[in-house]
């Protein structure tokens, strides 16, 4: 029996809350938040990321596996969504909060929050991305279930992305009061997506189980070529969004000398970012039939790493100036045409990966596969913005807190090799990682 369209609303607030709110935010803000406001040293700020994602490669997979053998009233992977709900917005909005510590007890709060959060992320995201595999065996309405899910985060990362500098100036004070306030709603709104998503979809189709937890599952993943493939190209994905998401903020700060305002609205990082966001929607939504006219997945994934390739090289070359800022916005809306089209055959390849997996094996490995996603889009996301906070702190750029004001306090010993820096990391090194996504896709073994 078909989805009602309900379900498939209902599907996309999942990531809409996910993707849309806590992930879009802590991808594009902590950054900057963590140097310039929380107060945390340029190392501190890439020590605490890189440390999130190892730990995250232990988490996510043995999530994974214990939700595959979640046996409930509600389901194997819905209770994870209806139960850990509240406890994501919660520790959300907590990560917003800027306590008066001192730099010892800061650092200690960041790091708990920090990895909290990752647990929480995943406790959720990954049983919510093993749902496509349940719903439905039909592949095209895995992909209609994928572009509602990327229509629902974009969407949402739209409204939260353009609102964000129009909020803040409503909640006033202080930009640690802002941050503050600013988590608490956008927290609520998180749980609420998620608790919604987890009542209003269902599970028609039982995995097959592994009754007994076995290491095998793990060590099968090592054999699935696809799924190694696939992985690769997911991290990568990241790193290209990663990169970009998580030097906006110095890119109008430090580049562009601050928000750039043009007939009364305000272009900041999170703004600047949007015009790619409701991009990505609409393409999102176009991905199913775009995929359908050039003939597979793979296909669809190749001339979309292409675009986003000569997109990004493109950028480099717009002078860096305030005057050129729609040219820049031009840019990021035709990067974000080959992302959208990309990201919902990200997910409906997991759930091929994932069928390969089960007929090969003979048991299913749904939540395990599809955790390896969450983890690459982790991975991606969070390393890509350590290495912006070493190659910005490399360049000269230097953050922390004033011992005795417990101010944040940032200096620039170089502002010219800093912008070099901000500019070639929003520009050059995406481009680097879709060439490498055009590669594996070379390598990729499922036609489909």
């Amino acid at each position: 029996m078909a989805a009602k369209l309900s379900e498939k609303i209902g599907y996309a607030l999942g990531d809409a809350a996910a993707g849309g709110i806590t992930w879009k935010v802590m991808s594009i803000a902590f950054p900057l938040f963590f140097t310039n406001v929380f107060g945390l040293t340029v190392a501190d700020t890439a020590a605490l990321m890189l440390v999130a994602r190892l730990f995250d490669v232990v988490t996510d997979p043995l999530m994974g596996a214990i939700a595959d053998r979640t046996q409930s009233r509600w389901g194997t992977y819905r209770p994870w969504l209806i139960f850990g709900a509240v406890p994501l917005g919660v520790i959300f909005a907590l990560l917003l909060y800027t306590p008066d510590l001192g730099p010892t007890g800061m650092r200690i709060y960041a790091y708990t929050l920090y990895l909290l959060m990752m647990v929480a992320y995943t406790a959720v995201n990954v049983p919510y991305g093993s749902l496509l595999g349940v719903m439905t065996t039909d592949d095209n309405e895995k992909n209609e279930f994928s572009s509602y899910r990327m229509v629902g985060a974009y969407a949402m990362g739209f409204v939260t992305l353009l609102s964000f500098p129009y909020l803040q100036k409503m909640v006033g004070g202080s930009a640690q009061h802002q941050y503050a306030v600013l988590g608490v709603v956008l927290g609520a709104l998180a749980a609420a997506g998620t608790l919604a998503c987890g009542l209003m979809t269902r599970e028609r189709h039982k995995p097959v189980r592994a009754e007994k937890f076995s290491l095998k599952p793990f060590a099968d993943l090592f054999r699935n070529k696809p799924w190694i493939y696939l992985t690769l190209i997911g991290i990568c994905t990241n790193f290209f969004n990663g990169f970009r998401y998580a030097v906006a903020g110095y890119l109008i700060e430090y580049c562009l000398h601050g928000d750039v305002t043009v007939s009364g609205l305000i272009i900041n990082y999170t703004v600047f970012m949007t015009f790619g966001e409701v991009t990505c929607m609409i393409f999102g939504g176009l991905s199913p039939k775009f995929t359908q006219m050039v003939g597979s997945k793979r296909k669809a994934f190749a001339w979309a790493a292409v675009i986003c390739a000569v997109t990004s090289v493109l950028f480099f070359f717009i002078p860096m100036d305030p005057a050129w800022i729609w040219a820049m916005v031009g840019v990021v809306i035709l990067t974000s045409v080959g992302i959208g089209i990309y990201s919902p055959l990200l997910w409906s390849m997991y759930a091929d990966v994932a069928d390969y997996a089960t007929e090969k094996n003979g048991t299913s490995s749904t939540g395990l596969i599809f955790s390896s996603g969450t983890m690459a889009q982790k991975f991606g996301s969070a390393v890509s913005g350590s290495l912006v906070a070493l190659f910005l702190g490399f360049a000269g750029f230097i953050s922390g807190t004033d011992a005795i004001t417990g101010e944040t306090v940032v200096t620039i010993t170089d502002l010219p090799a800093v912008q070099s820096m901000i500019w070639a990391i929003f520009s050059l090194f995406p481009a680097v990682m879709a060439l490498v996504i055009l590669l594996l896709l070379k390598l990729y073994p499922i036609k489909k």
